[in-house]
């Protein structure tokens, strides 16, 4: 797990109605590796936005699911999701800006 490298940990924004409301609190949502963990995610964040300050971290594992095609099973991946908290001194993520 130690040689994932920060660009690899953040994988895609998530970009959502609720994700967008929340961004006024500046919390920013993140679709991320699943192996990550928390102080992997917010090392990545300083790192890929600069002059971004992490307060905290939350993480949601998803299980993936059932589905069926035919009569054959299977299941989707696993996904992980991290709501970054941000300090009051910090700069905002720009990737956000124009939406």
């Amino acid at each position: 797990m130690a040689d994932l490298k920060y660009y690899d940990i953040i994988l895609k924004p998530v970009i959502t109605e609720k994700s967008m409301d929340a961004m006024g609190e500046r919390k920013y949502t993140f679709l991320v590796h699943p192996q990550a963990n928390k102080i992997q995610i917010k090392e990545a964040i300083e790192k890929m936005f600069e002059g971004a300050k992490v307060q905290r971290v939350n993480t949601l594992n998803k299980d993936g699911k059932v589905k069926r095609r035919g009569s054959t099973l299977g299941k989707t991946a696993k996904t992980k999701k991290a709501i970054v908290q941000l300090t009051e001194d910090s700069k905002d993520i720009e990737f956000f800006e124009g939406m």
